[in-house]
């Protein structure tokens, strides 16, 4: 955790570790861990809201819990941006980290492949791979989409790749 700056690091500490080593395939162990994963999302939530930092809101859209989906959203000049979230959970979770996916913005980035999944590769999967089983979905939205929306949405909106819904709206109407 050195390097990271003392806000990161506050919010990662607060954030309930998981304990369970299960994946979607093991049964009663995968739903005990799914419990875990809610706990831990519920207390970042919270966290968030406590702090005016709402910025997500997910939920599992299948009864395993192995498809999550929801929205998320990036403020840039006063503007909200908003994008629909979803990932699956891989079958090798939680030794493998979700592939989270901003659809709406598939291809606008070079920080992103596949259908819009973004790129988490060179500096989320190392730190998810040394706090296997401890981190979950709570934590790679922390750790994985709010730095990688910090850095991308303000250089699509300055590069006009992605438009603020007003001005799509009203460009529309011309």
């Amino acid at each position: 955790m050195e390097g990271w700056d003392p806000s990161t690091k506050s919010t990662l500490t607060r954030i309930p570790l998981l304990t369970t080593k299960a994946g979607p395939r093991d049964g009663d162990a995968w739903k005990q861990r799914l419990k875990e994963e809610y706990k831990s999302l519920i207390v970042y939530t919270q966290m968030n809201k406590s702090n005016d930092n709402d910025w997500f809101r997910i939920s599992a859209s299948n009864p395993e819990g192995t498809r999550w989906t929801g929205k998320c959203w990036y403020v840039h000049n006063l503007l909200k941006y908003e994008f629909d979230l979803q990932f699956d959970i891989p079958v090798t979770y939680p030794a493998t980290a979700p592939e989270l996916e901003l659809p709406e913005i598939d291809g606008k980035t070079q920080k992103m492949y596949r259908g819009g999944k973004i790129c988490l590769t060179v500096h989320f999967k190392p730190l998810w791979a040394k706090n296997c089983p401890r981190f979950g979905i709570a934590h790679a939205l922390c750790l994985g989409l709010a730095p990688w929306l910090a850095a991308e949405i303000p250089i699509l909106v300055d590069s006009g790749m992605i438009k603020h819904k007003d001005d799509a709206a009203s460009s529309a109407e011309s």
